[in-house]
């Protein structure tokens, strides 16, 4: 048997209606640098803080990568683990292996005076995803006892953006 916050699995949570006024919709931008790829950047933290500020004592939380080279993953922050990941991703999509992406004498599309050749990031990322939708019980995202929320950058270091929407009720 498994158990939230001290609950039998099998039980409700939460059933709650409420007035328009106790429902809630919140977005709070992150802002992150990362390093050079495959990383991955612990932001639970930033995620719980976000879900507190919300008021939100029950409903969800989605956190969402606004990039196509930088994923949202939910994992097990173990250092051996987090190596072994990385050398997936790296074995997955190699950056050394041709891309037709970074074949600029061929490219017109979506090209950047500052483009670089990333065609693995793009296709790592394939694997990964953009978001994880969380559930919120008792005011903080429902996570197990070693799941984490990973930004998880698959290209060079530059600036990252995640949102962290939080919907239900307070």
């Amino acid at each position: 048997m498994s158990a939230l916050n001290g609950r039998p699995a099998g039980t409700t949570l939460a059933v709650r209606t409420a007035a328009a006024d106790k429902f809630v919709v919140t977005t709070e931008r992150l802002d992150y640098m990362t390093e050079a790829g495959p990383c991955f950047l612990d932001i639970t933290d930033d995620v719980m803080r976000a879900v507190r500020s919300s008021g939100v004592q029950a409903g969800q939380v989605t956190v969402f990568s606004r990039h196509t080279t930088a994923a949202i993953r939910i994992n097990e922050h173990e250092p051996l683990l987090l190596h072994d990941m990385t050398r997936m991703l790296r074995a997955a999509a190699p950056e050394n292996a041709y891309y037709e992406h970074n074949d600029f004498e061929r490219r017109t599309v979506n090209m950047n005076p500052d483009e670089c050749r990333n065609g693995h990031s793009h296709c790592q990322h394939l694997f990964l995803g953009n978001s994880e939708s969380i559930p919120v019980v008792d005011g903080l995202p429902a996570l197990g006892a070693y799941q984490r929320i990973f930004l998880v950058e698959l290209d060079h270091p530059r600036p990252r953006c995640v949102l962290v929407t939080t919907i239900g009720l307070r």
